[in-house]
């Protein structure tokens, strides 16, 4: 692995484009504004950005219902603003990664308007239709993961569609090979106009039982806490065997172009995860890895997760980790603002593709969302479980002055409190700050073979601490990792080499402080 290959060896960055930058001042984030950003990109040490939905869609779940899989919605610009930012990006080394939403579609989509006109359609066999239940009720017990039945009637032609979120967004049939077809050339659309690859959207789910059988209960279940939902486990409606098939299909189209990149995302057990490597390493060439999101916050536990992981993976198949995400709680709101810095270092030098969540680099919090500014379709289905995303995708802070330098309108989601300490500029100006800390972690990454591909070898665990090795030849790193916020002994003896970095400041030996990561230069 001596030759870079930059999804292998570099840090994606997610965007959420909505809430990047507004250049034209509507409030809602677009495509001219993260163009805008590029060079901050560059000064923190990303390689790569992926770029949320930017596709047209009513926005019935902002972007995640696609109305035309080859335009982009004027919201965030057009096509030929994208090929700018393409341009732009590639001119400084940075690679862009594009959603790519398979499972479903929007409704008005043409293809499910043609499909819905009659049952004689030629576009009928594109979506999932079934006829009712001999009691006229859905066709079977399958359950929206946004609250209710996955299945919609359709009073026009008298058949129910499914609909695994919202009954905006039918899903597709991929069953049928012409629906295939246009799905893989869609994605060379993209791969044509210098898209470098693409997130797959919850690419478990895209197949369906055939035999449409009911999914069991889950004995697991808690009322009035977890999503209607997980009431029922999905064994019929999520992670089939044929889906492994769709995949390595998709993995040959972004093959047919040199150095793209598919990632898929996958919320499942650890062994299926590793399983969407696929045979010979034909499936996604990162499965996303989301088990630090839902981990807790413990040395043992996060030691053993990445053991586990590393000895789950198939022989050649890169790892990754995510630490957030525009669907999950943000890792300061998680785990608080000290314990932030050490996820940092935790993210940035274990063995796998990096991926930060925007935001993250200047500590964004959670922002609590009063119900009426809802925006969430998931928040507003079951309100009151917390599950709403709308807290963790709230705007970028720029600048410490009103509308934080995101907008010079008013912005879509409200900005929260901190704005003056939490932001680009006040940080970019604090050798102290976690910003700051980022771009140190990202230049020592990008200048070192053993952080950005070399081997990983746990050293020691305590109830406290973490330690590990990177290496590459003669190029070593010792990471070591304090979860709580009393002092703690280091779990190995105190590596010889000097300490390059710390989250504390001041001398780095002995016992290690509250909070606080260090990464030594050499080995024991």
């Amino acid at each position: 692995m001596k030759e870079r290959l930059w999804w292998r060896d570099g840090v994606v960055y997610q965007v959420y484009p909505r809430s990047f930058a507004d250049a034209n001042g509507d409030g809602i984030g677009d495509l001219e504004g993260i163009r805008g950003k590029l060079d901050y990109l560059v000064s923190l040490g990303v390689d790569a950005l992926w770029i949320s939905p930017i596709y047209p869609s009513p926005m019935a779940d902002f972007g995640y219902d696609v109305s035309d899989y080859r335009g982009i919605d004027p919201l965030f610009g057009d096509v030929e603003v994208l090929d700018a930012l393409l341009a732009d990006a590639h001119a400084r080394g940075l690679k862009v990664i594009l959603d790519f939403v398979p499972n479903h579609s929007s409704d008005e989509h043409p293809w499910f308007r043609e499909s819905r006109r009659s049952c004689d359609s030629a576009f009928r066999d594109w979506y999932i239709w079934r006829d009712p239940a001999p009691d006229g009720g859905p066709p079977n017990n399958w359950l929206s993961n946004f609250g209710g039945s996955a299945w919609a009637f359709d009073e026009h032609t008298g058949q129910y569609y499914l609909h695994l979120f919202l009954d905006k967004q039918p899903d597709l049939n991929w069953r049928n090979p012409m629906l295939r077809e246009a799905m893989y050339d869609a994605m060379r659309f993209w791969l044509r106009r210098g898209v470098d690859g693409f997130r797959v959207d919850v690419i478990y789910h895209v197949m369906k039982d055939a035999e449409f059988r009911d999914n069991p209960p889950n004995p697991d279940y808690r009322e009035g806490i977890d999503s209607e939902a997980q009431r029922l486990l999905p064994l019929h409606t999520a992670d089939l065997p044929e889906t492994q098939g769709i995949v390595a299909a998709m993995r040959s189209v972004v093959d047919e172009f040199p150095e793209r990149v598919l990632i898929g995302e996958l919320y499942l057990p650890l062994e299926r995860i590793v399983a969407y490597y696929g045979e010979g390493l034909e499936g996604a060439n990162l499965p996303f890895n989301f088990l630090l999101i839902g981990a807790p916050w413990e040395a043992r536990f996060v030691a053993g997760l990445v053991e586990r992981y590393e000895a789950a993976l198939p022989e050649g198949g890169w790892p990754n980790w995510v630490l957030g995400n525009h669907d999950k709680p943000r890792i300061a709101s998680r785990v608080g603002d000290a314990q932030a810095r050490v996820a940092a270092v935790l993210l940035l030098t274990l063995r796998g593709t990096p991926t930060m969540y925007y935001g993250d680099e200047i500590g964004m919090h959670d922002v609590p969302i009063p119900f009426d500014e809802v925006r969430d379709p998931f928040e507003r289905n079951e309100p009151g479980k917390g599950l709403g995303r709308d807290p963790q995708r709230t705007p970028m802070r720029w600048f410490p002055r009103e509308g934080a330098g995101f907008t010079r309108g008013v912005p879509w989601l409200r900005l929260g409190d901190c704005v003056a300490s939490r932001n680009v500029a006040t940080q970019s100006d604090d050798p102290a700050s976690l910003l700051s800390l980022y771009r140190m972690l990202l230049r020592l990454r990008r200048g070192s073979s053993a952080l950005s591909r070399g081997a990983i070898r746990v050293l020691g665990v305590s109830d406290e601490a973490f330690a590990y090795e990177r290496r590459d030849g003669d190029d070593r790193f010792v990471v070591v990792l304090n979860f709580t916020d009393a002092p703690a002994a280091l779990p190995v003896a105190e590596p010889a080499g000097a300490c390059v970095l710390s989250t504390h400041d001041g001398g780095a030996s002995g016992e290690l402080r509250a909070n606080e990561a260090r990464i030594y230069r050499g080995s024991l």
